[in-house]
């Protein structure tokens, strides 16, 4: 039995250095091409591997050179690929990721078969969701997001839904949901709240409880995350790094959550090691290249720093 399950996407990315982003109409050059693994939801599988979970992914790729990839990788890490669907009818994913001096990021993602998984090609592999936690994002239809949710609460399964990239959401999806991880501007689509400090975390927190949700942690990038719950609000600061590329910080953070949380940490303890994973991340360039191990969270955690 897997202690985490993820349920999502999986990418080849295409990461582009430049000095700023282009205007509109705009030619320019940039200095340094990388091409990785990615999509949230792999990069969520193999953060949580690295943070010492044991994992199962389900997602789905095209038959082609690019899914082939992805799956002698997952493999390769010590991901349990079994729920990786292969498909003809379409292409793996890509995602195209500029990434300026500052580490700051913007990316343009073709979903390819990530948006042909479906809730049909999921009741065939029931037994894949016996884990402790699932973990989920919003790269896939809303309809398999929502049954997976469905299917894991039936398993007594904890829930993880980070909501990326932003969208809003069915009201009946939080009920279902133990832990709910948006980032400030994913807090403010899904709530109205506009989030730009810690009073406005913790009242779109609050509502997103209001919602259905067991718990929210809002990630605040530099400022750390803000835990919010029933019986109120506590911030968890950030470890101070030098960062040089922000892309999948937010997929370090999520997959050290539930690598955590599978373990049996408090939510206390749980979200200071994703905190340290999420600041390592940002230290390295690319996406699944900047996941940290176990080894480096745990040395982060040690030093204070």
């Amino acid at each position: 039995m897997s202690a985490v399950v993820v349920v999502g996407s999986a990418n080849l990315d295409f990461t582009i250095e430049v000095d700023r982003p282009p205007h509109q109409g705009e030619t320019i050059f940039g200095r340094d091409l990388l091409v990785s693994f990615g999509g949230k939801g792999a990069n969520q599988a193999v953060a949580a591997r690295r943070a010492g979970a044991n994992v199962t992914f389900i997602g789905k790729v095209g038959q082609d050179r690019h899914g082939e990839e992805i799956r002698k990788n997952l493999e390769t890490i010590g991901i349990d690929g079994a729920g990786l669907i292969s498909d003809a009818t379409c292409g793996t994913g890509v995602a195209f990721i500029l990434v300026d001096p500052s580490g700051g990021n913007q990316i343009v993602v073709v979903s390819g078969c990530n948006y042909r998984l479906t809730p049909e090609e999921l009741e065939g592999r029931d037994q894949l969701f016996a884990g402790r936690i699932l973990l989920l994002q919003l790269e896939t239809p809303r309809e398999t997001v929502g049954w997976a949710l469905r299917r894991a609460k039936e398993n007594r399964m904890q829930t993880i839904l980070n909501p990326a990239p932003a969208a809003p959401l069915p009201r009946e999806h939080f009920s279902l949901v133990d832990f709910l991880t948006p980032n400030e501007m994913e807090a403010s689509i899904l709530t109205g709240v506009l989030v730009r400090d810690r009073d406005g975390a913790e009242k779109a927190g609050k509502r997103l409880l209001e919602m259905g949700c067991r718990d929210v942690i809002i990630t605040l990038g530099a400022r750390g995350a803000l835990w919010v719950g029933k019986d109120g609000a506590r911030h968890f600061p950030a470890f101070p790094t030098r960062p040089v590329d922000s892309t999948a910080a937010g997929d370090a953070f999520n997959g050290a959550l539930a690598a955590a949380l599978a373990e049996g940490k408090a939510l206390e303890k749980a979200i200071p090691f994703a905190n340290a994973a999420g600041a390592l991340a940002t230290t390295r360039r690319g996406a699944q290249e900047s996941l940290p191990s176990r080894t480096a969270i745990d040395a982060l955690l040690s030093s204070g720093q």
